[in-house]
């Protein structure tokens, strides 16, 4: 997270799905640094307990966002201990299977829209009570690269990862007046142990060597590199504060330029 202090963001009240590790995880320690009252959620209950402590957030629970109850319990958490809700950060998703059309099982299908896709819904529509009760706020909701093209063998993935830019876009419209934003940010390749995991995958699909896949993943992006998560969590407080006041309904990519998937 850059030093640079950004306007409106001390003291906001924010709510940050798989927070515990990762992209999420980046987004609540920057929002954090810049004096935000971040809650958390993951599903992962060891790496929770160790981000509540070294990130002394104030709410951190275990709920998997495609279960209703869970994220109710959430919620209701957030607004015990910190009286209402300011911004979302909607950032809970899986990779889902690896594999074409006609190998994946429904099963991995749902669940790779349930987590990418519903639970979105579901975090919004708590959410979306608390943040109109506060006068206003912020959705930012995680998309990726694979929400602008289609993604051979990653089809439970990209269809899930478009459907959160027609969600956010709907949101945009449906929630302006009362003044409440809603943006997509679009990750390309980030850093970090799951994209690893996603390049093996594609690489034994396609039978080719990691090596080989990996080069032609960077190959790919105009700049020729992997996104730091720093990247995406930068331009989620920048999408929160004020400095963002008036964007509204738009997908921002933090890729270096992906040209295709």
């Amino acid at each position: 997270m850059t030093n640079m202090k950004l306007p409106g963001l001390n003291g906001l009240r924010v709510a940050v799905t798989a927070g515990a590790g990762g992209i999420g995880f980046c987004i609540a320690r920057g929002l954090v640094q810049q004096g935000a009252r971040v809650a958390i959620c993951d599903v992962d209950k060891m790496a929770l307990d160790a981000a509540a402590e070294e990130l002394g957030v104030e709410v951190a629970t275990v709920a998997d966002v495609s279960d209703e109850a869970q994220v109710a319990d959430f919620f209701a958490a957030i607004r015990t201990k910190l009286g209402g809700l300011d911004a979302l950060v909607n950032n809970a998703g899986i990779s889902g299977p690896t594999g074409g059309v006609e190998e994946i099982p429904l099963a991995d299908w749902k669940r790779c829209i349930d987590i990418c896709l519903t639970g979105q819904f579901l975090c919004s529509q708590h959410a979306v009570p608390m943040l109109k009760a506060a006068g206003g706020g912020t959705i930012v909701n995680i998309s990726s690269s694979a929400g602008k093209f289609g993604y051979a063998y990653r089809t439970p993935y990209s269809s899930a990862k478009w459907g959160v830019i027609g969600f956010t876009q709907s949101l945009a419209k449906e929630l302006g007046p009362s003044n409440i934003r809603a943006n997509a940010i679009l990750p390309g390749i980030i850093e970090g142990p799951r994209m690893e995991n996603v390049i093996t995958a594609r690489a034994e699909q396609t039978g080719v060597s990691y090596e080989h896949m990996r080069a032609e993943y960077l190959g790919r992006i105009s700049l020729r590199r992997m996104t730091p998560p720093e990247d995406v969590a930068d331009m989620a407080a920048y999408l929160i504060s004020e400095a963002g006041r008036n964007l509204s309904g738009q997908s921002f990519p933090v890729d270096g330029n992906v040209e295709a998937l």
